[in-house]
């Protein structure tokens, strides 16, 4: 049984967060654990309000997954404060966690902040150091490396930045892009890049995607895939999970997070 754990808040919505974190982990054929970093309440409307949970409990919640049930792999996702951040910096160092997924969730699909403004500075000294793979999306990257993103060199040059601060593996999703007809994401791993393409989806159903792509990608590497590897199934995931989408909500509803396995049959 290969495990992964999810650091991140909680979605009372169901479509972002540990919620979709977990559906896409068991999606996956991977079993899931959480450590509950805030409490959210919201919906495909907005966030509605933010509860932040005491780092002693954030802290006491992951110890007791890894000396228990242990971690193949992990990912962070809304972590809110740099107190939190920094907990959570301190366990993954402390386990020698390695196959680890940081999702710098800092902004709501409808505009609410997930993450204060000083806690950017603490992602990038202590938090990306412990990052096997860092998910931005192109506001995130840019956030995080001062780089404008227009074409495929700005996402590379942004990519080597991250390098810079001790990422070892990068991905820029292209959700947010130029690319008229098409969504394309690029990998880097320091040497070389990667790009995965999809078609670009005509909706506004997008709410978790970040979270969701991020668990596929922990998910594989909980199995041992490459990154690689893991990034295409994730690709796939997504792009499945947003083309059948559940059409929930008033506002930026959920992705389908079974349309995967339901559409391919297929088991990694």
């Amino acid at each position: 049984m290969f495990t992964s754990l999810t650091i991140a808040g909680s979605d009372s919505g169901g479509g972002a967060g540990i919620q979709a974190d977990l559906k896409t982990f068991q999606e996956l054929d991977v079993f899931g654990m959480t450590a509950i970093t805030a409490v959210t309440a919201q919906n495909t409307l907005g966030v509605q309000g933010v509860q932040p949970i005491p780092k002693e409990i954030i802290a006491s919640q992951i110890d007791s997954v890894a000396q228990d049930l242990g971690v193949d792999a992990l990912k962070t996702g809304m972590l809110f404060s740099s107190e939190i951040i920094k907990t959570v910096a301190e366990k993954i160092r402390l386990y020698g966690w390695e196959k680890v997924v940081v999702d710098p969730v800092m902004i709501a699909k409808g505009g609410a902040p997930l993450l204060q403004q000083e806690a950017i500075t603490a992602v990038k000294e202590l938090l990306l150091p412990c990052a096997y793979i860092v998910t931005p999306n192109i506001p995130e990257a840019e956030d995080l490396t001062g780089v404008t993103i227009h074409t495929e060199e700005d996402k590379i040059a942004a990519a080597k930045e991250l390098i810079r601060l001790g990422v070892k593996n990068v991905i820029i999703k292209g959700g947010h892009g130029h690319e008229s007809n098409e969504s394309v994401d690029l990998l880097f791993d320091g040497k070389d890049t990667y790009t995965f393409t999809s078609k670009r989806i005509p909706t506004k159903n997008t709410h978790g995607t970040g979270c969701t792509f991020s668990a596929a990608i922990t998910a594989g590497l909980a199995k041992g895939l490459s990154v690689y590897e893991s990034v295409k199934i994730a690709k796939s995931f997504i792009t499945a999970a947003i083309e059948e989408d559940l059409k929930l909500g008033s506002g930026h509803g959920p992705t389908n997070h079974w349309a995967f396995k339901r559409r391919t049959g297929v088991k990694i």
